[in-house]
């Protein structure tokens, strides 16, 4: 098996021996390098070239994003490390970024090494992806904007322009003002943890629509919504008198 490398980037000495120990048990074909501070990262990613590299968020007087400022290229996979947060968590997944929370457990730690030492081409990290980490860091408001996995990258959407998004099984569609449609490798369980806090609300198993873009519910059917882009979406009979009651007070 071709050696990958790993560079371990975290100014606490057990967190660093932790990850080494399990790169070591379940990963024995890495090498390893260690860095305590983010001066001494920055010089290891140049001469040791990781494939992975794990980066702990806060440091003295610094955070780990400011190292990837740091960098004009970032051609490894990242796994970002840190204490747990609610804020934190949802940092990370409005931004789809790959991340491990501390304490660390050894079956999320193995699927994460596993999926990103298995990318052929690392997805480049950016800027806005960054933006939504700092932006929880100042506070609990919730971001406008959202991160979209896709077959090719990211896309970052405004949230309000989002209209509905619809399950295609692992797989989400999701539609947008002015017509435009964008399909995600996310699960809609996914969105609708992610947007149920931006009045987003599950109508149905295969439909979770934002109430500002609802105009109209219709009987028919057992109920239909009508959403502003001329959109009818099926809602079930066991969410149908919930979501009456929000919409009507």
């Amino acid at each position: 098996m071709e050696e990958k490398g790993v560079l371990i980037v975290d100014d606490e000495l057990q967190s660093r021996a932790l990850i080494r120990k399990l790169i070591t048990i379940y990963f024995p074909h890495c090498s390893i390098q260690e860095a305590s501070d983010l001066e001494t990262a920055e010089v290891l990613i140049h001469s040791f070239n990781p494939d992975l590299v794990f980066l702990d968020i806060q440091f003295k007087g610094e955070t780990g994003f400011d190292l990837l400022d740091r960098l004009s290229d970032i051609s490894f996979s990242l796994i970002f490390t840190t204490a747990h947060s609610e804020f934190a968590i949802k940092a990370f997944k409005y931004s789809a970024l790959d991340y491990l929370l501390k304490p660390i457990d050894i079956d999320e730690f193995q699927t994460a090494v596993s999926k990103a030492l298995s990318k052929p081409n690392p997805t480049p990290i950016q800027a806005d992806q960054i933006h939504f980490i700092r932006q929880f860091k100042s506070g609990p408001d919730l971001p406008d904007k959202l991160s979209i996995p896709t077959v090719d990258g990211f896309l970052f959407v405004t949230i309000s322009d989002i209209i509905y998004c619809h399950s295609l099984g692992n797989y989400t569609e999701i539609y947008l003002s002015k017509n435009q449609k964008i399909l995600s490798s996310r699960t809609l369980g996914s969105f609708q943890e992610l947007l149920q806090q931006h009045s987003f609300y599950r109508v149905h198993r295969s439909f979770l629509v934002n109430l500002a873009h609802v105009t109209m519910y219709k009987k028919k059917d057992g109920g239909l919504l009508v959403m502003d882009s001329g959109d009818e979406i099926e809602i079930s009979r066991a969410n149908r008198d919930h979501f009456l009651k929000i919409m009507t007070g």
